[in-house]
């Protein structure tokens, strides 16, 4: 059988591929993908447990069975810390949350959740700074798995609605080169009350972090790396 692997981050930088098409026994299992891969590139066993796999954009156990014509992916961890195709949002965007390699606009994402009944309404922007664990920074690359990507985020979004009731979620994340001063993401909480608001917002960001496929890529000054949440 036939499946399509795909590589993001460090992972696909040490292998100089981003999609291939394997051809697996019947029954084979994750675990016998990840083997596969692992003898072509030996950053999957540096990586060890902290590398995740998905299939068909969900996350997946190493003993899932994969079957013909599935896409899996093999996700370095997420970015983390501080901080490729285009479904770029445009003002008629009705989707709460959205990848795009677009300047990300505020007002717009803004205008996916407010409404009269929003008494409170908090707004994080994350811009891109000019240093970093002690390096200078001249500017940051992110790259996303975007269908997963929206969906992870489109989960975290129903997860604060279902924490505190009434709230509504938006996040935007950018993709591709950013620039000091850029805006990398803008997640914006609406709520009857603003102590919802203000949790919400802060739940949205902390878990986008940990959970959402993005990566980022600093080039400093003394060079270039990918950034996870052990650096």
């Amino acid at each position: 059988m036939k499946i399509t692997l795909k590589l993001f981050g460090s992972l696909r930088e040490a292998a100089g591929e981003a999609e291939t098409e394997v051809e697996l026994a019947e029954g084979a299992r994750v675990s016998e993908l990840r083997h596969w891969l692992s003898e072509r590139n030996p950053l999957v066993e540096k990586l060890g447990d902290r590398l995740a796999a998905s299939v068909n954009l969900e996350i997946a156990d190493s003993d899932v069975v994969l079957h013909e014509g599935d896409e899996v992916a093999f996700l370095p961890p997420v970015a983390g810390g501080d901080g490729t195709g285009d479904s770029s949002p445009t003002p008629e965007v009705t989707k709460l949350c959205t990848i795009s390699d677009r300047s990300l606009d505020e007002r717009e994402v803004v205008s996916r959740v407010a409404g009269p009944d929003a008494g409170g309404l908090v707004t994080f922007v994350g811009n891109v700074r000019e240093t970093a664990r002690g390096h200078d920074i001249e500017y940051l690359e992110y790259e996303a798995y975007p269908e997963m990507a929206e969906l992870e985020m489109e989960k975290i979004a129903k997860e604060a609605s279902e924490k505190w009731p009434g709230t509504r979620v938006a996040i935007a994340h950018r993709v591709g080169r950013l620039e000091i001063g850029e805006a990398a993401v803008v997640v914006v909480a609406a709520s009857a009350h603003r102590d919802d608001a203000f949790i919400a917002c802060r739940f949205a960001i902390d878990t986008l972090k940990v959970r959402v496929p993005i990566w980022k890529r600093e080039v400093a000054s003394d060079g270039a790396y990918w950034v996870d949440d052990h650096a």
